[in-house]
């Protein structure tokens, strides 16, 4: 007789009900004064929170934080976690690493913000420039904004309207990179809030490891730059194909446009990013997230070429605001905190800490998956490990949407919650810092290993 058990990345789906109630019960039981403070204080914000995803977490209601240091956080109830998300990398070498909460409290005596350089701002563009490579440095307060302003750029200095993206890209919230393709066709992304602009009239969306895809977009003459992750990181992680990077930046220099790497997620590679471990070529770089330890911060550079390009440009155009830029961004509490980042902080000794902490942890988790015969597989780039639930790797933004599975995930991430650890919210992963311990890695793994025993009982 036919098995006709409806089963969900593998796991039989009346168990995993049953197992993801019995976890949301345990988590809700463990934290009863987080219930009541927030029934009780949280009316004054949109939906019970103050910025609206937060309410998107898997687990039954937010957990209110109220201490983290080094890769741990407390809860309001007093729950110790060992901190695998570390602010989805904006705190990816730890939380409050000593050098940078020195600079703030130093900073914090000499201003925090007067639309002026320092000279410790003249010293981060020093470092931004070791650690990176040869570019003409601005700085915003997001990576969001640092691709906006980049855009802004690649479409003067080529006078071309487009920006060609990945399907499934992730960019921050740049209005031109919310598109996807339906049914092969460049559409905006289903689910905008209030969109009223044709995105599809300055973005076009290709799929990611499909040279022929791009080529074709380029042929049009009408794409002024790529914007992409050297790996595609806002779903289920997706490598790139042997050869693809270098690829693009051929077809890109063939066909007038610019290649804009954006390292916001990938400087879990190592040392100056995927672009520095792997010898990327861009045009224009763009940086963010834990660039200065987690005070809100983002960097974007132009090679010499382009930034020449751009001064033409730039000496010819009428006076106006440029759309570029905003007041609080680059001010000198970011300086100090980027300095100390870059200069201590960021550092080959603390990124091979990280290697070996995910290395371990990437073993772990494979042999767990393993042992339970789960068709599911690991993925790590430098410090940032996830495990997906499908059986081989993933070469696109299709296969990484199909492969999501936000059933078991959530499961999976409250009873992770439930012994101790906590992982990245809507795509499985996990970061080690250079501060995160072998035991806490173990106690990772082994918290991974009793959930998949239960689940694939």
């Amino acid at each position: 007789m036919a098995d006709t058990t409806v089963r969900i990345g593998g796991i039989n789906r009346t168990h995993l009900d049953v197992f993801a109630r019995r976890e949301a019960d345990a988590y809700a039981l463990a934290r009863p004064l987080t219930q009541a403070r927030l029934e009780r204080g949280a009316s004054e914000y949109l939906d019970g929170v103050p910025m609206h995803w937060m309410k998107d977490w898997p687990m039954p209601f937010p957990m209110l934080v109220t201490k983290a240091t080094v890769a741990k956080l407390t809860d309001y109830d007093g729950n110790r976690l060992d901190d695998f998300c570390l602010g989805d990398t904006g705190s990816m070498f730890g939380h409050s690493p000593d050098p940078v909460a020195k600079a703030i409290r130093k900073q914090a005596e000499n201003g925090l913000t007067y639309m002026l350089p320092t000279t410790a701002a003249l010293e981060a563009g020093r470092l931004l420039t070791q650690r990176f490579g040869d570019f003409k440095w601005q700085i915003a307060t997001t990576a969001t904004d640092a691709n906006r302003f980049a855009l802004r750029v690649a479409r003067a200095v080529t006078g071309r309207p487009k920006v060609l993206v990945f399907n499934g890209c992730y960019h921050g919230t740049v209005d031109d990179t919310m598109v996807e393709l339906q049914n092969g066709v460049t559409a905006a992304r289903q689910g905008l809030v209030g969109q009223v602009a044709d995105l599809t009239a300055t973005a076009v969306c290709a799929e990611f490891n499909d040279l022929t895809s791009v080529e074709d977009q380029l042929k049009t003459g009408q794409i002024a730059a790529i914007l992409t992750e050297p790996v595609m990181t806002n779903s289920c992680m997706v490598l790139p194909d042997d050869g693809f990077l270098t690829s693009l930046r051929e077809l890109a220099t063939q066909y007038g446009a610019l290649l804009i790497i954006d390292e916001t997620h990938t400087i879990s590679s190592g040392l100056g990013g995927y672009t520095g471990v792997h010898g990327l070529d861009p045009d224009i770089f763009v940086v963010g997230k834990c660039v200065a330890g987690g005070m809100p911060t983002a960097a974007w550079g132009l090679r010499p070429a382009i930034a020449e390009r751009f001064k033409e440009y730039d000496a010819q155009r009428p006076s106006g605001h440029s759309g570029m830029g905003t007041t609080l961004s680059a001010n000198p509490m970011q300086f100090a905190c980027l300095r100390a980042t870059l200069s201590d902080v960021m550092t080959p000794e603390n990124y091979a800490l990280m290697e070996a902490g995910a290395a371990r942890l990437a073993a772990g988790l494979q042999l767990v998956i393993q042992k339970y015969e789960a068709p599911w597989h690991v993925v790590r780039v430098g410090a940032r490990v996830e495990f997906i639930c499908a059986p081989s790797p993933l070469r696109n933004g299709t296969e990484a949407a199909a492969a999501h599975v936000p059933l078991v995930e959530a499961a999976i991430h409250t009873a992770l919650l439930n012994r101790g650890c906590l992982i990245a919210p809507f795509h499985n992963m996990m970061l080690v810092s250079p501060v995160t311990k072998k035991k806490q890695i173990d106690r990772l793994i082994a918290a991974f290993d009793d959930i998949l025993s239960d689940l694939f009982a």
